[in-house]
């Protein structure tokens, strides 16, 4: 209760004669800081000079890191990381690290250390779209890939994906995010188009995934409600398909996932298909609260 200001930063004046904590050993101050988020540490490394050594610490960084970097620096050239500390390396692995031509991102959350990842639409397999008359490319900045392919009509409605990586032992989520209708800018104004968007309501659409490991999950949604209106209008969605174990003696896992409708009896269209991500679902979780605040 004593302790001025000072004190805390480790700094003396005359009248000051107690321990501060500039006082207590780096290697003290290193033990502490381990049960901190990343985030956290980097904030209290401007108390003092004992608290900014620990917080720049090797030993510090390397638990804060997932066991399965090293996979992650491989995707990168050997310059961008070579000469950079532990702390380096986590600050530069928690940016999109892009691998298979671009089309697809792997990244470690700043929070938790835990590996994300991303799937673009050019990454997957999708019936039809090399036809025009169905499929359409959009550029836009709305996507972490910068570009989405856009369904203008179709019978036979199905995207595939598979990733094959070593992910470290969790449960993660899977969801596919998902537009209906086309959206553009006018006069600076974001504006959405549903000219294309019909066939939702008749039939779900049915999503699946399925693990090497043997782990199967699916469920259905409609993407529109009976009465034609889309649900989630004029925004982003992301559905859930379901969650995979991987465990500690699994050394690559692959996933396969889909996403179809397939009743041939009528049309369907006016949808943007971005990515899949693939998220730890700790950090899926703490998306949502942080996103029910705002």
């Amino acid at each position: 209760m004593g302790l001025s200001f000072s004190n805390l930063n480790g700094e003396h004046n005359g009248s000051s004669i107690g321990p501060s904590l500039g006082d207590i050993p780096e290697s003290c101050v290193a033990c502490v800081i381990l049960h901190l988020t990343p985030p956290e540490i980097c904030n209290l490394a401007r108390l003092n000079r004992a608290f900014r050594g620990a917080a720049s610490s090797d030993s510090v960084w390397e638990k804060k890191l997932p066991r399965n970097y090293k996979d992650l620096l491989d995707l990168l050239p050997l310059e961008r990381y070579k000469s950079l500390s532990k702390k380096g390396i986590f600050a530069l692995l928690s940016r999109p690290v892009p691998f298979d031509d671009g089309n697809k991102e792997v990244w470690i959350d700043r929070v938790t250390g835990r590996v994300c990842m991303a799937v673009s639409a050019k990454g997957m397999a999708i019936t039809g779209v090399e036809d025009r008359r169905y499929w359409n490319w959009i550029a836009t900045e709305e996507s972490r890939f910068h570009v989405v392919a856009y369904l203008q009509q179709i019978w036979w409605f199905e995207v595939d994906g598979m990733v094959r990586f070593n992910l470290p032992p969790g449960i993660y989520c899977l969801s596919f995010r998902i537009h209906l209708g086309r959206f553009s800018k006018r006069l600076g104004r974001r504006v959405c188009h549903f000219e294309h968007t019909h066939g939702w309501e008749i039939k779900p659409v049915r999503f699946s995934l399925s693990t090497s490991h043997g782990q199967e999950a699916s469920c259905e949604y409609y993407l529109a409600d009976k009465e034609g209106e889309q649900t989630g209008r004029e925004s982003w969605r992301d559905y859930k398909v379901g969650e995979f174990v991987v465990g500690c003696s699994e050394p690559t896992t692959e996933v396969q996932w889909s996403m179809k409708q397939i009743d041939c009896t009528h049309s369907k269209g006016g949808i943007c298909v971005d990515s899949v991500f693939i998220i730890p679902i700790d950090v899926k979780e703490r998306s949502k609260r942080k996103a029910a605040v705002k």
